[in-house]
């Protein structure tokens, strides 16, 4: 294959008179593969350079007249959030996938549900075989990096696939920042000082495949202590809201770490709904929705066990500065307030438990009530 690829670059692109210039695209660098011998005469162009950047996807100025000619301009914001914030040489771009497609679910509704287009493009097999082999203390650093801070690292421009196989002590955690940039899943908050990057998450779409992954490693890791985890399922069934905070207060000290930081407050939330529905999800038994419609708004979680005709609503909140109890009445009010528990008394539970779980940094504060 090599030696094809050889003879197909070198004829096509060296020696044929009827081509003035070429683009190769890839995510990481293939200058040193032997497929290019005999073809050496190139140039190298990364997102890191200033030169050509604005051409690696949309400025802001394309989007906007984009949104403009499909009469979608008060969606601004939204492709702002979601697929913005790449920083390429010294230009801010857009993923150009994800404009484009999100413009096309807009074309069919205007209604339509903003998408990670992207991001299902493929498998991210890269970031699954990365995370799953990287240290704790990278972990952590991901964790931050998800809670909206900045990591700061030494990156190799010159990284091949090749590389990435290397077993060489001290590579593996320098390939891992520097696959998770060349591929889109870091980009630069500010200009590069030399080698070393101050590295952010660029957008809503890319913060969502992080905390996918995270949700499911703390899952797995979670759930691999089968006995703990069986005693937190039946707690959830039986109403027992104390061991159901004592328990996922001893998850959430062994696996996760999470930063008070100045993300929205949804976010936070957002993250440790995910633990959560990530635990539940694990019996197969259990009917377990996310974001589920009930009475006249979406409960958190909606848990219903047909077998024991059980149902359980569950709305998350942040504790702000550690304000638990606050936090557990709000949820509770909400439930009751919006009528979560209609959709459970509909589909014949006879049991139903309402639960406020209230989170903050390493902590939670279980609130559980039974619906009368």
């Amino acid at each position: 294959m090599i030696q094809l690829i050889r003879s197909f670059f070198s004829q096509g692109l060296k020696t044929n008179p009827n081509i003035y210039f070429a683009v190769i695209t890839g995510c990481l660098r293939i200058a040193r593969e032997s497929i290019f011998t005999g073809l050496n005469n190139f140039k190298v162009r990364t997102i890191s350079d200033v030169r050509f950047a604005e051409y690696f996807g949309f400025t802001d100025e394309e989007v906007r007249t984009m949104l403009s000619y499909y009469n979608l301009k008060d969606k601004y914001n939204l492709f702002k959030e979601w697929y913005d914030g790449y920083h390429f040489g010294n230009v801010d771009v857009y993923c150009p996938w994800d404009v484009i497609n999100q413009c096309d679910k807009f074309c069919e509704s205007k209604t339509a549900h903003m998408e990670s287009h992207w991001a299902n493009s493929s498998s991210n097999s890269i970031l699954k075989e990365i995370l799953a082999n990287s240290t704790e203390t990278a972990k952590s650093e991901i964790e931050a990096l998800i809670s909206g801070e900045y990591v700061e690292k030494a990156l190799n421009p010159e990284l091949t696939y090749t590389d990435f196989d290397s077993k060489e002590p001290g590579t593996q955690q320098t390939y891992l920042w520097s696959v998770l940039f060349a591929a889109g899943y870091l980009t630069d908050a500010e200009e590069p000082n030399g080698r070393i990057h101050k590295l952010v998450i660029p957008n809503k779409e890319i913060l969502g495949i992080y905390e996918e992954k995270i949700r499911s490693w703390f899952e797995t890791k979670s759930t691999g202590n089968t006995e703990k985890w069986h005693r937190f399922c039946s707690a959830f069934r039986d109403g027992d809201g104390e061991a159901v905070q004592n328990i996922f207060n001893e998850f959430m000290n062994d696996s996760i770490s999470i930063r008070d930081t100045y993300i929205r407050k949804e976010m936070k939330e957002n993250f440790y709904h995910g633990l959560l529905l990530g635990l539940l999800k694990a019996d197969g038994t259990w009917i377990v929705k996310s974001n589920a419609e009930s009475g006249v708004g979406y409960t958190d979680i909606k848990l219903t066990i047909p077998s024991s005709k059980t149902g359980c609503v569950i709305e998350v909140k942040y504790a702000e500065n550690g304000k638990f109890d606050a936090a557990c009445k709000e949820a509770m009010t909400q439930i009751d307030k919006e009528k979560y528990v209609t959709s459970c008394r509909l589909e014949g539970m006879e049991t139903i438990y309402k639960y406020g779980i209230a989170c903050y940094k390493k902590r939670c504060k279980v609130m559980c009530l039974k619906e009368l």
